[in-house]
């Protein structure tokens, strides 16, 4: 296959995958010319890839979560090594070591490739229910966050990626404000406006809890049910920060 490896690869992943899939297909094509010219010493097949007819699975969380870290991560033209701390220290916590350093291996080399992000994340969307891409846009804040600073391009990513997954706005804006803190945070939790009445912010509190509920991506895996649990968790803190400014009970 000689360095024709990822064109091969992406060939394959493209037309059985889809868009992660092609992506996916590259990856492995240069793993494979990587271990022609001893670069890589990889000699299992890879879990991503089904073992009868050497096919990428479409929507896999896993490679969803590699995908995306790698768009946000160099949104801003710079790979941090506090972004890579964060991704490497919540891959071994969700996926155990083994498994984490393939994901960080199949890391390195997708930030090496070009990422169409609206195919992906559209094909994300069609293969994965509602709270688990809420709980995605979560992750990503915590990777651009990684540093104590959040850069614009990140959030343009971030926000290019939310559209795609077909998050709406409203819930957008809750995300990012469980992550940027300013005056209006604790409504914009909520997902309400500043004018809301006592009711209101009553119904939009009940609302929230029941879409926040750890629950509801248990299935995902045990780090991201603790990572919704705090986020569970800002949701009431958002309730009470304005139930004391109005003096509700």
């Amino acid at each position: 296959m000689g360095k024709y490896g990822k064109w091969v690869g992406l060939g394959i992943g493209w037309a059985l995958g889809g868009p992660i899939g092609g992506l996916l297909g590259m990856v492995f094509g240069s793993m494979y010319d990587g271990m022609q010219s001893g670069t890589f010493e990889y000699g299992e097949q890879h879990p991503y890839v089904d073992s009868e007819v050497n096919r990428t699975r479409p929507g896999d969380f896993a490679a969803s979560l590699i995908i995306l870290s790698a768009a946000v991560m160099k949104a801003d033209g710079k790979v941090l090594k506090s972004e890579l701390e964060f991704v490497k220290q919540f891959f071994n916590q969700q996926f155990g070591t083994a498994l984490a350093k393939e994901n960080i291996l199949m890391l390195r080399e997708i930030l090496k490739q070009e990422i169409d992000v609206r195919a992906v994340s559209s094909q994300i969307k069609r293969y994965m229910d509602y709270p688990s891409r809420i709980q995605l846009l979560h992750y990503l804040f915590g990777i651009s966050k990684a540093d104590g600073h959040i850069h614009a391009k990140e959030v343009e990513m971030i926000e290019m990626i939310s559209a795609g997954l077909g998050i709406s706005s409203a819930d957008f804006t809750s995300v990012k404000a469980m992550f940027y803190k300013d005056i209006n945070s604790a409504y914009e939790i909520l997902e309400i406006s500043v004018e809301a009445t006592n009711d209101e912010v009553k119904k939009a509190y009940r609302k929230m809890a029941v879409k926040y509920h750890p629950d509801k991506v248990s299935h995902l895996g045990e780090q991201f049910r603790k990572a919704a649990k705090e986020k569970f968790q800002e949701v009431n803190a958002a309730y009470e920060r304005i139930k004391k400014e109005r003096g509700m009970k």
